[in-house]
């Protein structure tokens, strides 16, 4: 590989705690200060949410999440592969925009069921993602649960999984037939 004029700026940076402290702390202060903001949890003055307040509360939470080694690492491990995750999404999207005759594209409205998979899909990737980034002893939560699938697969592994797919569409029949009912008095 070759070395270019800016590693030793990243390796710098490393060595410095940017990616390991700073980062992790403005991302979850940026959040926190964000929900307490937008959800006005800690109370009004003057019709506007208690900046000083939400800035201390998000302070001291960043600061919080700073100090766990193992968030910081779960969050170190997670973001990149989320991001990448997003640059699928957007590349997809860039390569139906291409076929696309005129006008916006409105991936949502004009495609649901599709829309729909591809959100369910992205879901099902995200956790996987932390599944895999969360480990105890060395081991990823995902690496334990596929390993128990794998051992018990049987009886009760297979009659869960049955079940959940019964009750799943059941429910998905249920709010699918009222949304008809709702489509159809209009």
């Amino acid at each position: 590989m070759v070395k270019t004029v800016l590693e030793p700026a990243i390796e710098f940076l490393r060595a410095f705690g940017f990616f390991s402290i700073i980062l992790p702390f403005l991302l979850i202060f940026t959040l926190v200060f964000a929900i307490l903001e937008k959800t006005k949890v800690l109370g009004q003055e003057d019709g506007k949410s208690k900046k000083n307040l939400n800035a201390i509360i998000a302070f001291v939470i960043g600061l919080l999440v700073v100090a766990t080694a193992n968030i910081v690492e779960i969050i170190n491990d997670t973001l990149p592969k989320v991001v990448l995750l997003v640059v699928i999404s957007i590349s997809f999207l860039i390569l139906i925009g291409t076929f696309w005759a005129s006008g916006e594209l409105d991936f949502r409205k004009e495609h649901k069921g599709w829309y729909s998979f591809f959100m369910i899909i992205f879901f099902i990737a995200i956790i996987g993602i932390f599944l895999q980034a969360i480990k105890t002893d060395g081991v990823s939560v995902l690496e334990i649960i596929f390993d128990y699938v794998v051992k018990n697969f049987g009886g009760a592994v297979i009659g869960g999984l049955i079940m959940f797919i019964v009750i799943i569409a059941a429910i998905w029949l249920v709010v699918r037939g009222k949304e008809e009912e709702k489509g159809g008095k209009k």
